[in-house]
């Protein structure tokens, strides 16, 4: 098991699907020589102002995020771009989630990816490596 480092990406005027595909594999490992499936190796993944990240197309009109209640009729749909508005850091974490494996490592990843509306993070003591993506 390699160790551990924290990495900052800045989402500004980043595609939200391609900087996920990119922010999962850092925290999986496949960005490392060393990576071996089954094994832990990622990374620690700190994500910088989400209110500026983009969408192509008309998805912010189009796409939707649903959920479920669990009662009956419960599903509840929710514009992209009313998600944006409420929360930017959800959207970047759901983008991730869904291209993580569905198994007992999502959630050990997902605890890894740290996500900000602006600039400022209280991970300064980590001293994390500004990477571009």
């Amino acid at each position: 098991m390699s160790n551990k480092e924290w990495l900052l990406l800045d989402a500004k005027d980043k595609i939200v699907g391609r900087l996920a595909t990119k922010i999962a594999n850092i925290l999986i490992g496949k960005n490392k020589s060393d990576y071996t499936p089954g094994c832990d190796n990622g990374d620690f993944v700190i994500i910088v102002n989400s209110n500026e990240i983009k969408f192509t197309g008309n998805k912010l009109d189009h796409k939707f995020y649903y959920r479920n209640t669990g009662y009956p009729g419960g599903l509840r749909s929710t514009k992209a771009g009313d998600l944006m508005e409420k929360d930017s850091t959800e959207v970047i974490r759901k983008a991730v989630k869904g291209m993580l494996p569905k198994n007992k490592w999502q959630s050990i990843f997902m605890k890894r990816l740290k996500v900000y509306k602006d600039s400022a993070h209280p991970h300064q003591g980590q001293n994390p490596k500004a990477i571009e993506v």
